[in-house]
C-alpha cells in the first residue's frame, strides 16, 4: 500500500539537484507519490507515514538504462563467456527452451534483484523471442508485478504484437511500466520498417552498436530520431558520438560487461570529448551482477585507468565520484527522457529514492558522501527503496510476499536447463 503521505526524516541527502545540493540533515515529505518539499524541519504531522534516516544518505533512485531482465533465469551461467560465446550458448541454446512461465521468471527476478538494490527504474531490452502473445504478455506481467519503474523495449517479436501492447496494456506514457522499441539493424528495408513502426507508436527507440558508423547509417536511412538510446557505443569515433549528441541520443555504457566479454573500452572519454553525459547499464545478469554499485566502481576505475594510461587521449578528464553518481541517476533518467521525472529529489518529480545505511565497519566513517556510495557501499547498504512514493524494501527487506516460492521455481528451472 502506498501511504498519502511519507515522510523521511533527517537523512543526509544527496538530491543531485543543483537548486539544492547535499544537505547535511534534512526530510522529504512524498504525498501521492510525488516530492512535496525537501527541507530541514518538516513538520512531522504532515505525514501518514515517517521513515527515520537518521545516520543514513538519502538520494534518487538508480536508473539502469539497458538490461535484458529474462535472462535473470540464467544469473552467473555464462561469467567466463566471452560476447560470441554468449551468442552461441544464451542466445542461440537457451533462450528457445524458456517458457513463457521462465521468461515472467526471469523478468520478476530481475526486477526484485533491482529493486533489492536500489535501481528503482530499469529499461528491458526485452530481445527473447516472443512466439506466441503468452510470452510477450508474461513477460509484461512480471514487471507490473514487480513494483518497478520500467520501459519495456519490445524486440523479437511482430509488429501487430507491438501494436496489441501499445494500443492496450501501455497506451499512457506516464506509467509505471512503458514502452520503448528495441529497433536493432537489419537490412536497410527492415531497418526503416522498423523505425516506422516506432514513429508510428509514437515510442522511443533502442539498440547496440559498436564500431564503424551505425549512426550515420541511420541518418542515410532518413530514420535518425530523438530519443535513442544507443547501447555500448564502443569503438565510435567522435563523429557517430557527435551525431548522437546533435540527434538528441544518449549513450547507454554497460562497463562490466564491456571489460569481460570483450566489447572494447567503455567509451567515457570519448563521449565526455563530444559533449555527452553517459548513463549506465547491468547488460546481462548471466555474466554480471545486477546492482549498479558494480557499475559505477567499474566506470569510475575503467574511465580513470583509460585517462591516466594515454588510452584515452592527451586531454581525457579524469572521472570523479560525482561524474559517475550522475551517471546512475540524472543521466539515466535524461537517457530515457524522464528527467522531468525522476532521477533527482527535486520537489514535483516521482518519489524515487533510496536510503543507504552508513553505520556498516566497510563503510564508516563516511568523509564524503558521493566518494562512500561509489567507492564504498554495496546492495547490503540499502535500507530502504521507494518508488512513486510506495515503499518496496523496508529496514533491508523487500515488501514482497512471494520471494520464498520465487527463488524455489528459480532453482526449478535451472536444474532443467542443466539436466540436474
Amino acid at each position: 500500500m502506498t501511504p498519502a503521505r511519507l515522510l523521511v526524516t533527517s537523512g543526509r541527502v544527496l538530491s543531485m539537484d543543483p537548486a539544492t545540493g547535499e544537505l547535511p540533515s534534512a526530510d522529504i515529505l512524498v504525498a501521492d507519490g510525488r516530492i512535496i518539499e525537501v527541507r530541514p524541519d518538516i513538520d512531522p504531522a504532515a505525514a501518514d507515514e515517517r521513515i527515520d534516516a537518521r545516520g543514513c544518505l538519502v538520494l534518487p533512485g538508480f536508473v539502469d538504462t539497458h538490461r535484458h531482465m529474462w535472462q535473470a533465469a540464467l544469473r552467473g551461467s555464462g561469467a567466463d563467456q566471452t560476447l560470441d560465446q554468449y551468442f552461441a550458448t544464451v542466445l542461440h541454446t537457451l533462450a528457445p527452451r524458456l517458457s513463457a512461465d521462465d521468461l515472467h521468471l526471469g523478468n520478476l527476478l530481475s526486477a526484485l534483484g533491482a529493486l533489492d538494490a536500489g535501481v528503482t527504474t530499469v529499461q528491458d531490452i526485452s530481445n527473447v523471442d516472443k512466439s506466441t502473445e503468452e510470452h510477450t504478455d508474461a513477460l509484461l506481467d512480471a514487471l507490473t508485478e514487480s513494483g518497478l519503474r520500467s520501459v519495456f523495449a519490445y524486440g523479437q517479436g511482430t509488429a501487430q504484437d507491438a501494436r496489441r501492447i501499445r494500443s492496450g496494456r501501455l497506451h499512457a506514457g506516464d506509467g509505471l511500466v512503458t514502452m520503448a522499441l528495441n529497433a536493432e539493424f537489419g537490412s536497410d528495408e527492415g531497418t526503416r520498417n522498423s523505425w516506422a513502426l516506432a514513429r508510428e507508436l509514437e515510442v522511443p527507440t533502442a539498440l547496440h552498436v559498436r564500431g564503424g558508423r551505425p549512426v550515420s547509417r541511420l541518418r542515410r536511412l532518413g530514420v535518425l530520431r530523438p530519443g535513442t538510446v544507443f547501447i555500448h557505443g564502443t569503438g565510435l569515433d567522435a563523429g557517430e558520438l557527435e551525431l548522437i549528441r546533435d540527434s538528441g541520443g544518449a549513450l547507454s555504457v554497460a562497463p562490466a560487461i564491456e571489460m569481460t566479454m570483450g566489447h572494447g573500452l567503455p567509451p567515457f572519454a570519448a563521449a565526455a570529448a563530444a559533449g555527452l553525459r553517459p548513463s549506465l547499464s547491468v547488460d546481462v545478469e548471466v555474466a554480471a551482477p545486477s546492482d549498479m554499485f558494480t557499475q559505477m566502481r567499474t566506470a569510475f576505475q575503467v574511465g580513470r585507468f583509460a585517462a591516466l594510461q594515454g588510452h584515452a587521449g592527451s586531454d581525457a578528464p579524469l572521472l570523479t565520484t560525482r561524474d559517475v553518481l550522475e551517471f546512475a541517476t540524472l543521466g539515466g533518467a535524461e537517457a530515457l527522457g524522464m528527467a522531468d521525472r525522476i532521477g533527482s529529489l527535486t520537489p514535483g518529480k516521482q518519489a524515487d529514492l533510496l536510503v543507504l545505511r552508513t553505520d556498516r565497519p566497510g563503510v564508516a566513517p563516511v568523509h564524503d558522501a558521493t566518494a562512500a556510495v561509489v567507492s564504498s557501499m554495496d546492495r547490503a547498504d540499502v535500507d530502504t527503496v521507494v518508488v512513486g512514493g510506495r515503499i518496496v524494501k523496508r529496514a533491508g527487506r523487500l515488501e514482497y510476499a512471494g520471494l520464498p516460492r520465487l527463488l524455489d521455481r528459480a532453482e526449478e528451472v535451472r536444474d532443467r536447463l542443466t539436466g540436474r
